[in-house]
This record gives structure tokens, sequence and C-alpha cells, in this order.
């Protein structure tokens, strides 16, 4: 907690209080010395050296308690102020007569009495009072900047960490269908097949690993992945697998979590294609509405148990659903609707104004 309090800020502090105190006071100064040599004026105007070291002494305790009970430390503090306002009047009373005993005898003639240490010391309370003030704007203000700091990293991590999580829940899922392909295309004998779809596992998986799970990135870049993938599902299911894109050119432009839209398709092709002897359509659309980019994944339905639709795709569809209340809260919307004839995903985000810089490919040179 110390190192949100500084040594030199609280030096410039006190110097300053106390070097504004003696620019209010200077014309008094100057008057009770009319007549004197300017020499006395420089003595009289010495003892706030004294005021600024007493005020840094202040700051050492003030330093010295940050972590006591705040009671306590109010009432040391407290205390501390009031003896050395003490001091700092005892000391100019002192001061004073030394002075006309041993140096210029023309401060004689000052007033030196009780009632007039009254004033003093009841001066030296309020300006000390406000130095240590200072020292506590000063460190309240540093110690919310660093508390606000260090909320922002950790919610800042914490959300890295939930992408990353959410991420990582799909590349096993999505590995292990894919090499059982892998293995089934291997037991049938079509090896060409097998080769081609390791080489382009391997490359879907290699450039999967080139983000960071919080990445944002064009939609064109996510479409092309997204193509990557579809043409690994390809090799497995053949001309049983028909893809379709419609991607309007702002919409390509606008940024969103990398591997966003791969769950409504990976969903669309294990609960259409693969449940499915004819071919199947799967239609991918994107477009700005109103401000708003969406992008609808429709595949044509293929009957199967009812009951085990939205748990067999609730998986995929959750993870999307809470990657992007990590990223956009409330802003952003995944519906899912049963038509006659094709069941669609729609996922909608926001379009801020920054949105359509793009963004280089980890992988490009």
């Amino acid at each position: 907690m110390t190192s949100t309090v500084s040594w030199r800020e609280a030096m410039i502090q006190t110097v300053a209080l106390w070097a504004f105190v003696l620019l209010i006071f200077l014309p008094l100064i100057i008057e009770r010395h009319i007549g004197h040599s300017f020499d006395s004026i420089l003595i009289d105007s010495s003892t706030v050296l004294l005021s600024m070291a007493l005020g840094l002494g202040l700051f050492a305790l003030f330093r010295a308690t940050l972590e006591w009970p705040a009671t306590m430390r109010a009432v040391v503090l407290g205390g501390a102020i009031a003896l050395t306002a003490m001091f700092q009047t005892g000391f100019d009373f002192a001061f004073t007569g030394w002075v006309a005993n041993n140096l210029d005898m023309s401060w004689q003639d000052m007033p030196r009495n009780i009632q007039r240490s009254y004033g003093s010391l009841f001066r030296y309370l309020c300006i000390f009072t406000i130095n240590m003030g200072l020292f506590q704007l000063t460190f309240s203000r540093r110690w919310n900047s660093l508390r606000e700091r260090q909320l922002t990293d950790a919610e800042s991590t914490a959300q890295q960490a939930q992408l990353a999580a959410l991420r990582y829940q799909l590349n096993p899922h999505f590995l292990f269908n894919a090499l059982n392909s892998i293995s089934a295309l291997i037991v049938t004998r079509r090896n060409e097949d097998a080769e081609h779809m390791t080489e382009k596992l391997s490359g879907f998986l290699r450039a999967s690993l080139a983000y960071e799970p919080g990445d944002l990135i064009p939609l064109d870049e996510e479409l092309a992945l997204l193509d990557d993938y579809l043409d690994i599902e390809s090799t497995r299911f053949g001309s049983k697998l028909v893809v379709e894109m419609d991607c309007d050119p702002d919409a390509g432009e606008v940024r969103v979590p990398v591997f966003l839209i791969q769950p409504l398709v990976e969903n669309a092709v294990k609960h259409g294609v693969a449940h499915s002897k004819q071919p199947v359509k799967i239609a991918i659309e994107a477009g700005i509405e109103g401000g708003t980019l969406c992008v609808t994944v429709r595949n044509d339905r293929v009957p199967f148990d009812e009951q085990e639709a939205p748990r067999r795709a609730g998986v995929g569809l959750a993870n999307v659903r809470q990657r992007l209340m990590a990223v956009y809260g409330e802003a952003a919307s995944l519906a899912t609707e049963m038509e006659e004839r094709h069941f669609c995903a729609r996922l909608c985000i926001p379009v801020p104004a920054d949105a359509t810089h793009e963004k280089q490919h980890p992988l490009a040179s």
C-alpha cells in the first residue's frame, strides 16, 4: 500500500503549500520589520523551512500508519498535527527571543506574549491540517486509480480465461469427430481421402492456434476459416454436404470473435448432414441491419427424435451464447428457430464504429 504514496509528491505539495503561506504572510512580515534591515525579513521568513520539515515528518507518520485501523489512525494523526503546531509555535516564540539577544537587537521590540502565541497556534493547526489533507487526497486518488486498474485487469483476465475455456471446449469435440472420420476413411480404404483430410485438419488446427481466444477478426476471415472446416467435412460426407455462403461486402469487414460461427455450422453438420441419406444444404448468410451484424446459419431439417434435439444441439449453442455475453454483454443475441423444413440459428452483434478496421491474419507474412 505504501507504494501508492510518493515522497516526491509529498515534498512538492508541502513545499508549495508553505511557500504559498509565506507569500500570504509576507506583507505582515515586512510591516513588522519596517525600519529594520532586509536581513530581518529573511531571518523571520526562514522559519518556513522548519514548517516544511515538520510537514514532511507528518507525511512519514501518515505513510507509516496507512494500514492501521481508521479510528486509531485518525486519533494518532490528529494528535500529531496538534503537537506539531504547538512545537512550531513554541519554536517561533523561542527563536524570536534568541534572535533578539544574539543577532538583531531590533527584534527586542517585537511582541512576545501568550495571546500572540494562541493566534499562531491556531494558524499552524489549520495549515498542518491542510498539509495532511493534501496527503490524504493524493493517496485516495492514487489508491482508487490503482484499485480500478487492478479490477479492470482482473476482469480482463477473467474474460480471457472464460473465452479460452469456451473455445477449448470446441476443439476436442471437433478433433475427436475429425479423427474418427479419418479412421473410417482408412478402414474403408479411402486412403487418398484420408490423407487429404489429414492435411486439411493439420492446416485448420495450425490456423486455430495462431489466434488468441479474445481476438476479433474480420468476418471475411472468419468465413475463410469456416470454409476450411467445411472442406474437411466435405471429405467426410462428399456430395451429401451442400454449402452456400452469401456475405455482404460491408458485413465482411466487421470484426467478430474468432471461431464464433463454427459451432453453429458444426451443429448443422452434426444434426443435419450426419443423419441424412440425402444431400443437405447449409446456407450461411451475413448482412448489416440497422447497425447490427446478423449472421444466419440455416440447414435442412432431417427427421430424428425431436426430444433429443435440444440436448444434442445445446452444448454448441450454449458455448456461443456465453462467448457473446463475455464480449458484448446484453448487446448481442443468438436465436434459434425450428422452421417447417429448416433449422435456423441467427446471431446478431452490434457494429462498433471501429469494427471495420482490418486485422492481418496471424499466419500472413
